[in-house]
């Protein structure tokens, strides 16, 4: 007698039970903490000893979503997206962040596309952040959504800004959660050259610096926070100490000194090659022709002197280059550069997990 082996039964369950593991696995958060700098770290646990009580802000940080709405292609419909949105599902519940901060290009070629094409693009973002959406979220302008100097329009900047919440008509923002102040600018206007909507985001900074002039002005008395300087005309002005200013927010990266570096988790690295890695897949017979500007961009010098100055940010967050990134600036200013968070830009896709203490100066970072 001979008995038949029911192998094809066997088979189904197998490769319904790898996918399922599979995507159990690849949508589900894997963390690295990021230690504190030298720099900080004595400041850091001062402040862990007399901030214990106070209310700690969790903030998730994605960058480079690069959806296509409506030009969605099957397969990064049904795997790329698909995974990144349960990727945003499985890290809302399990980090439980009171905030989402998307730092730009959320769309693959948002400043080419008709305002029909926008709203399709718009419709896949809601539904990408899923039950973020019930949460405080922000979203700063990148190159891929308003494109580059040589199309840079005020009006269009408008149209796309007022889709997004807290922008205003140069894509520049600034808000306080929890007594943490973010600021966020419309990076993509500080590379061009004299416009009017570098303008507009130069009077957002002034405004920004009144203000928080006018805040630690109030408390000077009990901290004696304050420093002298002269601007450019060599008036003498006061200005807050280095650190105690808003969060801020770019698309670019800041300007770093020629020497310097990353570093990610223990590794020091230097800083990205100028190659769009895995940009390729973003289906060029469709009309993608890339980012209006390569990966090595950053703020010009000046502008970034001028930010430093201006703002005295307590950490700077960035994207736009597709790799984390975890610098401090020869001020001691930290920045944390947010790598793109879809698999059309890299084979491993991530995010930022940010704390805030609303009495102190501590971040970590996941």
């Amino acid at each position: 007698m001979v008995l038949l082996f029911p192998w094809k039964p066997l088979l189904s369950l197998l490769l319904f039970l790898s996918l399922f593991f599979y995507e159990h696995w690849i949508s589900i958060p894997s963390c690295n903490i990021v230690p504190n700098t030298d720099l900080n770290q004595q400041e850091h646990d001062v402040v862990e000893e007399e901030n214990d009580n106070d209310e700690v802000l969790k903030v998730m940080l994605v960058a480079n979503l690069l959806l296509l709405g409506s030009d969605t292609s099957f397969f990064n419909l049904y795997f790329r997206d698909y995974y990144m949105s349960k990727v945003f599902k499985k890290s809302f519940y399990s980090l439980k962040p009171d905030m989402l901060l998307v730092m730009g290009d959320v769309s693959a070629r948002g400043s080419t596309l008709t305002r029909g094409k926008w709203v399709s693009v718009l419709h896949q973002f809601h539904g990408m952040i899923g039950p973020f959406i019930e949460l405080p979220f922000h979203v700063v302008l990148g190159d891929m959504d308003v494109g580059g100097c040589s199309g840079l329009d005020s009006n269009s900047v408008y149209w796309v800004a007022r889709s997004f919440p807290g922008l205003d008509s140069s894509g520049c923002g600034a808000f306080d959660i929890d007594n943490v102040s973010f600021v966020s600018l419309n990076a993509v206007a500080l590379l061009c050259g004299n416009n009017k909507l570098r303008f507009s985001v130069e009077k957002a900074v002034e405004m920004e610096r009144i203000d928080s002039w006018m805040d630690s002005e109030k408390e000077m008395s009990d901290y004696g926070e304050f420093t002298k300087t002269s601007d450019s005309f060599g008036r003498r002005k006061d200005l807050v100490t280095s650190g105690l200013g808003p969060v801020l927010l770019l698309h670019f990266p800041l300007h770093q000194a020629e020497n310097g570096g990353c570093k990610e988790g223990n590794i020091v690295r230097k800083a990205p090659m100028p190659l769009r890695q895995g940009l390729n897949a973003l289906e060029s017979s469709r009309g993608y022709t890339g980012a209006p500007y390569e990966l090595w961009h950053t703020i010009p010098p000046n502008a970034t002197q001028y930010i430093f100055q201006a703002l005295k940010p307590r950490i700077v967050f960035s994207a736009h280059t597709h790799e984390f990134c975890d610098h401090t600036h020869s001020d001691g200013t930290r920045e944390i550069t947010v790598p793109a968070m879809t698999w059309k830009a890299r084979d491993d896709p991530g995010f930022v997990f940010a704390t805030f203490r609303s009495g102190g100066n501590t971040d970590k970072e996941a």
